[in-house]
């Protein structure tokens, strides 16, 4: 079986661009989470737990880079028959392969922010923006020349608010409707869960003529108009 490369997929204004990595991570790391809120009643014996939201998964991971005798594919070739005929390479300068993945902390002059990036390997499709990243060189020529490099990524999922409604499909947008606000929600949370889209909040204070969308309190009705 052919060893298949892991790979940053990498947003790009007009499409995408594919940066495989050099040597495949010996491990990844999951993580999920919930956002929680806790309220203290007088003659209860511990506070109410009430659901807020959910959190971002992450994903957390290190990429190896060598460029003191082995191409940037990770692949040595032999030069001769023998399996320790190995031809070196000149050795190079590796931050020129970690600076690649340390631009995805950049600012894209054309998107406004950092890309979005998938890591994908096997399975494993991770769709995120770069979180925090962290370079550590390990390795150095006598005049000071970076040739190894671990690289440690953390990147945080994004929503893709469309796509979670076609998942699961929220109640008919096209019907008015009333809502009691609850504590700690705010309009944009109505406007998530009714159009699938938090900007849609300007249309839920005009309609109920709030000139200040923070200026709502637990147990006002709001109307929610048809789009």
């Amino acid at each position: 079986m052919a060893l298949e490369k892991a790979k940053l997929i990498i947003e790009k204004e007009n499409g995408e661009e594919t940066l495989k990595v050099q040597f495949n991570p010996a491990e990844y790391n999951l993580s999920d989470s919930v956002n929680y809120s806790e309220k203290s009643i007088p003659g209860t014996p511990g506070p109410i737990t009430q659901f807020v939201s959910g959190a971002s998964s992450t994903l957390t991971l290190s990429l190896l880079f060598d460029t003191y005798d082995t191409p940037e594919n990770g692949v040595r070739v032999p030069s001769g028959k023998g399996l320790d005929d190995m031809k070196n390479q000149k050795p190079t300068d590796v931050s020129l392969l970690t600076r690649k993945v340390a631009a995805l902390t950049n600012i894209a002059g054309s998107l406004h922010r950092p890309p979005t990036v998938t890591f994908a390997w096997g399975a494993l499709h991770f769709k995120g923006v770069v979180a925090d990243l962290k370079q550590t060189f390990t390795m150095f020529m006598p005049d000071g020349m970076p040739v190894r490099a671990r690289v440690e990524l953390t990147l945080k999922s994004v929503t893709d608010i469309a796509a979670k409604k076609r998942e699961s499909p929220f109640e008919s947008p096209d019907r008015t409707k009333f809502r009691t606000i609850h504590q700690g929600e705010q309009l944009w949370n109505y406007a998530a869960q009714e159009y699938g889209d938090p900007e849609q909040w300007r249309v839920i204070a005009r309609e109920n003529e709030l000139m200040d969308p923070l200026d709502v309190w637990p147990g006002q009705v709001i109307k929610l108009p048809a789009l």
